[in-house]
């Protein structure tokens, strides 16, 4: 019986300290949030935990739970690979617009065997992706510099069979196969400028067709008629926006995934400027919407709703490349400029942006939750060391 007891107590202090740990940790993290002497430091502070984290990236967990979360992790309800493939992503663009910036051989060795570790010596994923989320890692890899992707090549053609699975009647593609009636804007974000890239560097025109279809109509059948805000998903049978218009995150999957397929494609691609005249209405209905403070809420609409890290980071890298087209170029790079310096009051100490929106849980259901987020960490220094 004592041995019992002895037994029980224990695994309720664990219980106990597995939840009270992270709480801590967090209330602690927060205490002189945002205080560095010079843009400089702060920058420096971002990429330091950046590339530690590139040895273990944080778990973006599935729920907002913060009580009983062993019970979560028992039933595998905690974390998932495509959301953590999005956060590694994130974390290669950014370090490879670095890389690209300062030559840093270490921080290049360091990416290429991230690489490695993700893939197998014959070019293949080691975990097979199966959802839309993950050809953004995809994407970062393809987007990187200095190596052979001929050598990778099977990893990418599997992204791209994984794309094509997902392709519908309507000639777009779903979010999830089991959603293959809605098409989701985060899709936008995830496989166009993918395509993109794999398109041009392996011949692929099929590939550069199916990203400007995916964007396109996304503008045609998921966007307000007032201003170019998307909603979240879009029906592909009746062509009925469902869900929330004006969720932070889905307009900045809209516009990094837009603004990266416009980027890439060739200067004299024939959709070239029909997608630079949807950047334009976006950035300027984007603009009319930041805070005062530079941040964008997670409802861009309200402004009483909590500002979304997430959203304001990769807004920036958006306004970095918009700002190429002469007519917004002044409002986008002050949108930009206000962008950073909210990230940076939002910084911790240890050099993590702090209060981005957790995972969505599903069309309206959004997570309350503002933590930290990889992901807003790569688009921050993606941003920064943004080469032009």
């Amino acid at each position: 019986m004592i041995y019992f007891l002895l037994l029980m107590t224990i695994v309720g202090i664990s219980i106990f300290l597995i939840d009270a740990i992270p709480l801590f940790t967090v209330w602690q993290s927060r205490i002189k949030i945002g205080r560095f002497a010079t843009p400089e430091m702060w920058q420096e502070k971002l990429l330091v935990i950046s590339k530690k984290w590139l040895q273990n990236i944080p778990t973006v967990p599935l729920t907002d739970n913060r009580r009983l979360i062993v019970i979560d992790m028992l039933q595998g309800n905690y974390k998932r690979t495509a959301i953590q493939s999005w956060q590694e992503a994130a974390l290669i663009l950014g370090l490879t617009e670095y890389i690209k910036r300062t030559g840093d051989s270490q921080t290049q060795k360091e990416v290429e065997d991230f690489l490695s570790r993700k893939t197998t010596s014959s070019g293949t994923w080691k975990v097979k992706p199966t959802e839309s989320d993950q050809a953004m890692l995809a994407y970062s890899f393809l987007n990187m510099e200095l190596i052979d992707h001929q050598n990778y090549k099977p990893a990418y053609d599997e992204t791209y069979q994984m794309i094509l699975s997902l392709k519908g009647e309507d000639g777009t593609v779903a979010y999830k196969n089991h959603v293959k009636e809605y098409r989701f804007v985060d899709t936008v974000g995830f496989i166009c400028p993918f395509l993109v890239l794999y398109g041009l560097k392996f011949g692929v025109q099929e590939a550069i067709d199916l990203a400007v279809k995916q964007v396109t109509d996304y503008q045609k059948y998921g966007m307000m008629q007032t201003a170019n805000i998307p909603c979240h998903t879009y029906n592909v049978h009746t062509k009925t926006p469902t869900g929330l218009f004006g969720w932070g995150r889905g307009l900045a999957w809209f516009a990094i995934g837009l603004i990266d397929t416009w980027k890439l494609l060739p200067t004299n691609h024939p959709d070239k400027k029909t997608l630079q005249i949807i950047i334009a209405e976006t950035a300027k209905s984007a603009t009319k919407f930041q805070n005062k403070n530079g941040s964008f809420s997670w409802l861009i609409f309200d402004q009483k709703s909590r500002s979304d890290s997430s959203v304001t980071a990769t807004l920036s890298w958006f306004f970095s490349l918009a700002a190429e087209i002469p007519e917004i170029a002044d409002s986008c790079n002050t949108a930009k400029q206000k962008c950073l310096h909210y990230l940076e009051t939002v910084t911790r100490r240890d050099g993590a942006i702090d209060f981005s929106q957790g995972d969505t849980k599903g069309i309206g259901v959004y997570s309350q939750n503002f933590d930290i987020l990889p992901f807003t960490q790569g688009y921050a220094l993606r941003t920064l060391f943004f080469v032009k």
